[in-house]
């Protein structure tokens, strides 16, 4: 009997989500068929960060029957692995299963005053101060100038209002982590355009335009960003607001995608 691995690679499933912190059981809301711990997939590394199952979970779009991979969770760069180990799993989607279309989601800090938190932003852009790429050492020079789909944005826009859900767009920042940001970094940060922050999403959306796929990005704005509010931020406190408000990603992918 095939492995559920093989199993995974033989279905070629043309979609995939990658969920991050705390938005791990929007992957049970698509009828999971089979799952696959990282740990079974050659060169992938697994993820130690609270919030993050580190599986890949085959399910079924609500309404379509079409398959989805699903990646509860990803690795990040303050776990001490390079840009290249970041992104495995990018690669295994597109060049082992097929995947043409990736959405990206994460959970981020609000910078713009006029979002609030629980809520869901649109990337449009995004800024990379990671200081690092999946690219280096080649393949060089791919363009970027729409590194997040116009027909995808426009999906979710469209699903957003039918639903009725407020969805804000705006430019997503990536800093290195772990630590949180300064009051004066945020300050610079919006200064730079941005509208949110957070520690990951923007080396798997490189590695997914250099492989030719379609990229969409959501965040889920889990807090404000520091200096924005007078609490302390907690990671524990991120995957709360994710466990509560994945109700709505899922709603808005299901509608999306449909």
């Amino acid at each position: 009997m095939p492995s559920a691995l093989d199993q995974l690679v033989a279905a070629q499933p043309s979609t995939a989500i990658i969920l991050g912190s705390g938005l791990g059981a929007v992957a049970e809301t698509f009828s999971p068929i089979l799952t696959v711990p990282y740990s079974d997939v050659p060169g992938l590394p697994e993820s130690k960060v609270p919030g993050h199952a580190g599986r890949f979970v085959l399910g079924v779009l609500p309404g379509s029957g079409r398959k989805v991979v699903i990646a509860q969770g990803r690795s990040h760069l303050y776990e001490g692995i390079s840009a290249r180990e970041v992104t495995a799993g990018v690669r295994f989607l597109a060049e082992q299963l097929g995947v043409k279309r990736l959405i990206l989601t994460n959970a981020a800090g609000a910078i713009d005053p006029t979002f609030h938190v629980g809520g869901l932003m649109l990337i449009t852009d995004h800024l990379n101060l990671l200081g690092v790429s999946p690219l280096t050492g080649g393949p060089h020079f791919h363009d970027m100038s729409v590194v997040y789909s116009l027909k995808l944005r426009e999906a979710f826009m469209n699903a957003a209002e039918k639903l009725g859900l407020r969805l804000h767009h705006g430019v997503y920042a990536a800093v290195p982590g772990p630590q949180y940001e300064t009051p004066a970094e945020i300050r610079m940060f919006r200064t730079l355009g941005a509208h949110a922050v957070g520690m990951s999403t923007v080396p798997e959306a490189i590695q997914a335009r250099a492989l030719g796929l379609e990229v969409a990005g959501i965040s889920l704005l889990t807090n404000w960003a520091a200096g924005l509010a007078p609490a302390t931020l907690h990671h524990s406190e991120v995957v709360e607001v994710g466990l509560a408000a994945g109700q709505d990603l899922a709603r808005l992918l299901h509608a999306a995608l449909a």
